[in-house]
């Protein structure tokens, strides 16, 4: 019954996706007006290619967004460096930005195709890969399906499932047991994202440990950062980063809670930049005057905040600082990935709300690399707290930086999951040499 109810709910996901696949270019179209969508590169989302195939081995990856995609970033290497193809498919323009400017021309970039039948099979007719390679916890019914019914080898890299997603799938284990029996490896985050796999289905599974622990410290523009220290000279500073609706506000109270007695500078750096005009007001309605990154404003000593609105410089930001409040995690649930405060030289303070990054918190924590806090009283303690205490703040930068060294393995765990899938690729990009290797 359980296994007639996952043919019948696939079935029906299949062809309800089938009749509507027609009407997406409206739902497209809202996205590119919301500047989500690159207009240019639009047909990608239906699955056509805008480059050609190489010849020879490929491997396809799939990374949702900015973490997923830079977590993938050194796997990729390895492989190109093997002589394998390697198509690489994101959801976001971030993502894609992210792509250009930290892998060269040789890894081919386009967007994912949406998780229709018509799409997902036009990609995989188009780029027939010998392995996916799929980041974290995208699941994709239809491509994983697809993936399946062709006999292509599908590999979860980095795995990870919250606690909401767990549940959800939980509550349906025949549909997840039919579509997890589809991946022929999860390579997991932690011992209890391995389990969750396990109990949904899915062998075999390993244990890595978090590939973005392995990736390197985030970059950033030499010349901005001592223009900006110059500007900020002793003033003490703090940041309030990926944060999302709410978080903001609580910046700017704890700001004008401290302002007088330590002539603070805080920088700001939502996750979501299109909201940068809405915060921007909201801020400057509270009294605080705002300097904008995509402005070029410069900071002055009347500069209150320093709004972060780009993508793909939290190295900048984080250089700025030594204390961090990583957000998603005070009024919006899941939390945000703290590894790249911790790797720059941040004491991180968060929230209670850290589900998704739970295993990395307590091991942070556990050290004295970061502290969790409560309310918004608590935060504006916690940071007035940090800036005073340089013993404090030092002590909890170095247990961040020595915990992120504890953690790093997972891309060597990775690999060697992935080598009995990479090794025959390898030896057949050997034996058929390409121009473009």
């Amino acid at each position: 019954m359980t296994n007639l109810f996952a043919r019948l709910a696939l079935g029906g996901y299949r062809w309800i996706g089938t009749a509507i696949y027609p009407l997406i270019g409206p739902y497209l179209a809202v996205r590119v007006a919301k500047g989500k969508e690159d207009s240019a590169r639009r047909r990608e989302r239906y699955g056509f290619a805008s480059a050609a195939r190489p010849h020879g081995p490929l491997v396809w990856f799939h990374a949702a967004s900015v973490g997923e995609t830079m977590a993938v970033i050194p796997l990729i290497k390895e492989v190109r460096r093997r002589g394998i193809s390697v198509v690489l498919t994101t959801g976001t323009r971030t993502s894609a930005k992210v792509v250009a400017e930290r892998l060269d021309s040789s890894v081919i970039h386009q967007y994912v195709p949406l998780d229709f039948k018509p799409s997902v099979s036009r990609f995989l007719d188009y780029w027939e890969p010998d392995l996916a390679i799929i980041a974290e916890s995208e699941i994709w019914p239809m491509t994983i399906l697809e993936l399946g019914r062709r006999h292509i080898p599908q590999v979860l890299v980095n795995g990870r499932l919250s606690d909401r997603t767990f549940a959800r799938w939980k509550k349906r284990p025949s549909l997840a047991d039919a579509l997890f029996e589809n991946l022929a490896l999860v390579i997991a985050q932690s011992e209890v994202d391995a389990e969750r796999f396990r109990t949904l289905g899915a062998l075999p599974v390993m244990v890595s440990g978090n590939l973005k622990v392995d990736t390197d410290a985030p970059p950033h523009d030499a010349q901005a950062l001592k223009h900006y220290q110059q500007q900020i000279g002793t003033r003490k500073t703090w940041a309030a980063i990926s944060t999302f609706e709410g978080e903001e506000a609580a910046a700017g109270v704890v700001h004008r809670a401290l302002k007088e007695r330590t002539g603070l500078l805080t920088i700001i750096v939502p996750r979501h930049p299109e909201r940068a005009d809405a915060i921007e007001a909201m801020l400057n309605a509270k009294g605080l005057t705002v300097a904008r990154r995509t402005r070029n404003d410069p900071l002055t000593p009347e500069t209150d905040v320093f709004l972060g609105d780009t993508i793909g410089e939290m190295g900048l930001y984080l250089r700025l600082t030594e204390v961090a409040f990583v957000g998603r995690s005070l009024f919006a649930e899941g939390g945000q990935n703290p590894l790249e405060p911790a790797m720059l030289g941040c004491a991180i303070l968060s929230g209670g709300n850290v589900q998704n990054f739970r295993e990395t918190y307590q091991m942070l924590a556990k050290n004295g690399s970061a502290k969790i806090i409560r309310d918004v009283e608590m935060l504006a303690k916690g940071v007035n707290y940090l800036l005073v205490n340089d013993d404090m703040r030092r002590s909890m930068i170095d247990a961040g930086v020595e915990t992120v060294h504890e953690m790093r393995g997972a891309l060597t765990a990775t690999i060697k999951g992935l080598e009995p899938y990479i090794n025959p690729l390898t030896v057949k990009a050997r034996l058929q040499p390409r121009s473009d290797a």
